[in-house]
């Protein structure tokens, strides 16, 4: 997993690109008739029900866009929230409000909606060990903050990107000549490169499951596609040997029959790629 120092880095990089590609040289609607002196407060209202996520995020966008800008912050990350709530107020230069205010809002919008669904299948599972995890089917540009929002929803972040994990997908297996060469050719690169990355090998069907089991130094089994009858054998076979995950389409309606099949994780793209909006508006006050 990338360190603190590397995800906050990557946050600075979301506002920075977010601000350049929204403001440009100027935000000429606001600079034609608002005072450059004009001072303003505006709250952020809640027209929605869910789980909120994205105050400290609007915190950090507030620091860049204007040091002087002041929130506070009446409901924290990872808080329920029902229609008619004020999050927080920010109080300032309105001209700064104005400026921060879309990238605020299109943030905490959908980092809402991801760690609401991400509650949703928390609860699915409990009473289970199963830990439900993200993927890297993210919107482009902004994967911290929706990796951000998982944690805030109580899930778990898979592996950030390509460069903090191996990950023996199928085609990394069928491109490499099978399982045993793949992961073979693994170990020999971490060894040759001096990285200790954790490898994750996905496996299609029991046969695959088996064999994978011949090759020490694996983390974690991908059960992928299988079903129920299957994934039970396939985690009675993997024992205490490695850590299992199972994923591939799981939904609302399977999730928790899956993790009655004693898996240690289940990840689920939907967290991330199939979400609605949480309707959020910052108003003057």
């Amino acid at each position: 997993m990338i360190s603190k120092a590397q995800f906050d880095k990557e946050i600075q990089l979301i506002i920075a690109n977010a601000i350049r590609e929204d403001v440009g040289d100027g935000d000429h609607s606001s600079l034609a008739c608002i005072p450059f002196d004009a001072q303003g407060k505006a709250k952020l209202l809640v027209k929605d029900e869910g789980i909120l996520a994205g105050v400290e995020f609007a915190k950090s966008v507030c620091e860049y866009v204007d040091p002087n800008l002041e929130i506070e912050v009446l409901i924290k990350d990872g808080t329920p929230v029902a229609y008619g709530d004020i999050a927080f107020y920010i109080s300032g230069s309105s001209l700064s409000i104005l400026k921060a205010e879309r990238l605020i809002l299109n943030a905490m919008q959908r980092m809402s909606a991801i760690a609401t669904k991400t509650k949703k299948f928390v609860a699915l599972l409990e009473g289970t060990h199963t830990k439900i995890l993200d993927t890297r089917k993210t919107t482009p540009g902004t994967r911290a903050l929706e990796k951000w929002a998982v944690k805030i929803g109580g899930g778990e972040n898979h592996r950030f990107a390509l460069y903090d994990m191996i990950m023996l997908k199928d085609n990394h297996i069928d491109f490499a000549g099978g399982i045993t060469q793949a992961i073979d050719k693994t170990k020999a690169y971490l060894k040759e490169t001096g990285r200790d990355l954790k490898i994750i090998v996905e496996a299609r069907d029991l046969d695959e499951i088996k064999e994978i089991l011949k090759s020490d130094g694996v983390y974690r089994i991908l059960i992928d596609n299988f079903n129920y009858e299957d994934t039970r054998t396939a985690v009675a076979l993997i024992g205490d040997q490695c850590l299992t995950e199972s994923s591939g389409g799981i939904d609302e309606s399977t999730i928790r029959k899956y993790a009655e099949c004693g898996v240690d994780y289940i990840s689920s793209g939907a967290l991330t790629h199939s979400v609605y909006n949480l309707d959020l508006s910052l108003k003057a006050v």
